[in-house]
């Protein structure tokens, strides 16, 4: 009888542990096919950028060919001075990654370019030049070559309110949970661990990492295994740690 309880129990924990790895396992599998895909784009990128820039280059002189003033003086000189321009730009598609600092750089180019123009029919050449121009960003974008940095305002502008107050503020806006992703931030915790940092016990603990499970912040290992924290939950602290130095200068 005592052989055949032992046996069970040893069946238990094993089932427990291939639990725990099956869990393992998918989570793996899931960042390396991620980690798959990101590599096929950035293949896709190296080996069809030069294709892109050079299809920018030719648009570039159909369309400024076609649509640039007829018979003003300077058509030619300018011309060739817009080409260049957009030839420049258009080879920054083979970079594979394009600053937001580049990109002003060239709008403040064609500003300069624009205050020389002693025309007001020049308008009509630089709004193609511009037109030209912002399709090869939208290009980069599309590539995600180029990422446009938001300004402070806009940033904060796009916070979505309740799912940051849901999946962000609310799981840790609680002394125990708090103390919760912060010890687990430097290490694996048990329950027993847990319950001891908190002063909290069963079914009020259990609640407490729920919410902080349910969000994201932190994870079991696996059934009745040690917790950790996530990723999400690591830049949370982070960014907290940060923010209060700011706040409180030394």
């Amino acid at each position: 009888m005592g052989a055949a309880l032992g046996t069970m129990t040893e069946i238990r924990e094993l089932k427990t542990e291939i639990s725990g790895l099956r869990t393992d396992l998918k989570r793996f599998v899931e960042r390396a096919n991620q980690q798959h895909i990101d590599a096929v784009l950035s293949d896709m990128k190296k080996e069809y950028a030069g294709v892109f820039a050079d299809h920018q280059i030719g648009t570039a002189k159909t369309d400024l060919s076609a649509r640039m003033v007829e018979g003003c003086g300077m058509r030619e000189t300018c011309f060739g001075v817009f080409l260049e321009f957009l030839e420049n730009s258009a080879r920054h598609i083979r970079d594979g990654e394009v600053s937001d600092e580049l990109i002003q750089s060239y709008r403040k180019q064609m500003k300069t370019l624009r205050k020389k123009g002693p025309h007001d029919h020049c308008d009509t050449c630089f709004g193609e030049v511009s037109r030209l121009f912002e399709k090869q960003i939208e290009l980069m974008q599309t590539l995600s070559i180029y990422r446009k940095s938001p300004g402070p305002a806009d940033a904060i502008a796009e916070i979505p309110d309740e799912s940051v107050v849901k999946e962000l503020l609310e799981p840790i806006a609680s002394t125990q949970r708090f103390q919760i992703v912060k010890a687990l931030a430097t290490g694996t915790r048990t329950f027993s661990d847990i319950s001891q940092l908190t002063g909290l016990r069963g079914g009020n603990l259990l609640f407490h990492i729920r919410k902080l499970t349910e969000s994201g912040m932190i994870l079991q290992r696996h059934e009745r295994g040690d917790y950790i924290i996530t990723d999400k939950g690591y830049k949370t602290m982070t960014a907290i740690s940060e923010l209060h130095r700011l706040l409180n200068p030394v």
